[in-house]
């Protein structure tokens, strides 16, 4: 193993302890200390990848956004239609907030209201939710006067982030049966009657592959 792959394990080891660190304690009790002795390092190993706390609180931020967005594009680019991608993707979203140490704890690291990044990944939720309806608007799908799209938007985000913060106290509420279960109801109000039929609450055949793919 080289230097910089023996660099570049201690880091990804020092953000997942992190990540621990900071769900389990929040990120005013976690200390370097633990930090450091979590991911089986020494403080100073600890130093020479991140000046302070913020600074590992920021890469755990950073990875996380990384994670979800490659996620992101790998369910748009196999959607079939806007309302069918905008499901499969909550379910994905889903999977990873339940399965992702460091995409969890970077999701509610971003979310806090002492977030020291720009990062806030519901907004960036809250973004691809509209951009999908505006889509779905473009394809035809949605149901005759079915309202203001920025309207469904926060709504479908209340809905889905509410799924996530629940989870918090039990995991079942971020369940594939769980998920499947708010399309269920939220589908036949979004959708035409044509449209409506082609759609799967559960995701489609195609992204239910990646239920199968390794995660962190």
């Amino acid at each position: 193993m080289t230097k910089q792959e023996r660099a570049t394990r201690t880091r990804d080891a020092l953000i997942k302890s992190a990540a621990r660190e900071f769900e389990r304690h929040g990120y005013a009790l976690a200390t370097l200390s633990a930090i450091s002795s979590g991911a089986g390092v020494s403080p100073g190993a600890l130093h020479f990848h991140f000046e302070n706390k913020a600074a590992v609180a920021g890469a755990v931020e950073d990875e996380a956004c990384a994670t979800l967005r490659r996620i992101a594009r790998i369910v748009y680019g196999r959607r079939s239609n806007a309302l069918q991608n905008l499901a499969d993707t909550s379910h994905a979203l889903a999977r990873l907030l339940r399965d992702d140490i460091v995409v969890r704890a970077g999701f509610r690291l971003s979310c806090a209201d002492d977030s020291r990044t720009e990062l806030n990944l519901r907004q960036e939720w809250q973004s691809c939710v509209q951009q999908r309806l505006a889509e779905a608007a473009d394809e035809g799908l949605l149901a005759a006067g079915i309202g203001r799209q920025q309207d469904l938007a926060r709504t479908i985000v209340a809905a889905t982030i509410g799924l996530e913060a629940l989870c918090r106290d039990n995991g079942e509420w971020l369940s594939p049966r769980s998920v499947t279960g708010l399309w269920r109801t939220l589908l036949p109000m979004l959708a035409g009657p044509e449209s409506l039929a082609g759609l799967e609450p559960a995701g489609s055949p195609a992204v239910a592959s990646l239920a199968h793919a390794p995660v962190g």
